[in-house]
Order: C-alpha cells, then sequence, then structure tokens
C-alpha cells in the first residue's frame, strides 16, 4: 500500500508586532533634617532591594541635593513605593522625628 504525501503550501507569515510605550515615572524622595542617614539606607534597603553602597550614595545625594530618583517605574508601581515611603515611620534614632520622609511621583521625560 501506497502512502500519499499531501503537496506542501508555502505560507506567507506577516510580523504584526508593535512596541508598547509604558509611560514611566520616578520616584522622588526629598530631603528633611528628621530622619538619619541610617535611616535612609535602611529604608531604601528594604522598600527597594539596594545594597548599602547604592542605598549609602542615595542617601548623600538626597541630603546634599535635597532630592534623589530612588526609582523609575510603571505608574502604578511609582505610586506604590511612594506610598510605602510614607507609612515606612519615624526615625526611632531623633526624638523630634513625627512620620515618615516626603516623597513624590512625576513623569519621566
Amino acid at each position: 500500500m501506497e502512502t500519499l504525501t499531501p503537496p506542501k503550501r508555502e505560507v506567507d507569515v506577516i510580523d504584526e508586532t508593535q512596541t508598547i510605550h509604558i509611560p514611566q515615572y520616578h520616584v522622588i524622595l526629598y530631603d528633611d533634617n528628621d530622619h538619619t542617614y541610617d535611616y535612609v539606607i535602611e529604608m531604601l534597603s528594604q522598600l527597594f532591594g539596594y545594597d548599602q553602597a547604592t542605598a549609602m550614595r542615595m542617601a548623600y545625594e538626597v541630603d546634599s541635593t535635597g532630592r534623589v530618583i530612588v526609582a523609575t517605574t510603571t505608574k502604578e508601581r511609582a505610586e506604590l513605593k511612594r506610598d510605602q515611603i510614607h507609612a515606612y515611620g519615624p526615625d526611632p534614632r531623633i526624638e523630634k522625628s513625627k512620620g515618615s520622609m516626603e516623597a513624590a511621583i512625576e513623569p519621566a521625560e
């Protein structure tokens, strides 16, 4: 018994890949005098997973310039990270520290 093979057909493949641009947002941490370097380093390490050297560099930048970008991400994640900073609480090392550091989000350009 003979097996018949169907004829081969050529198929055109159209690549319609589209790139979707998701807007990015910066999470900005602002300086104040109610939080220590240790607090900032600890917070950045716990909330963002930064190593000590990166967190220290960011702590120095926020202290010297008044602000630092701590993350660039989607709007929803930026809002979450800002809210986590606001919820982190006061610095137990400073008696006058009554709350968390200030943070905001802004569009990355």
